[in-house]
């Protein structure tokens, strides 16, 4: 399982959980996902982690989101994907 925030085409965040990141990632740039994602693509992966289940990544996902911007966006300039 995976949890990631996207960058859309108007500068928004947004969070979700899957367990195929490309897949998920190609769903919201063909307009397939989420309503949110629809209508502000195209949208990028900035960032990503591994959750071992889809409890532990349902509770990051929701912890990610209730995040300030600036503590979202402090979060994404820190990564550095392996």
């Amino acid at each position: 399982m995976f949890v990631y925030i996207l960058e859309c085409a108007d500068g928004t965040y947004y969070t979700g959980w899957t367990t195929n990141l490309d897949r998920r990632v190609a769903a919201h740039n063909a307009g397939r996902a989420a309503r949110y994602t629809r209508i502000r693509r195209p949208v990028r992966l900035v960032y990503w982690e591994e959750q071992p289940d889809r409890a532990s990544a349902l509770r990051r996902e929701l912890a990610l989101k209730r995040l300030p911007r600036a503590r979202k966006s402090a979060l994404i300039a820190g990564f550095h994907p392996r």
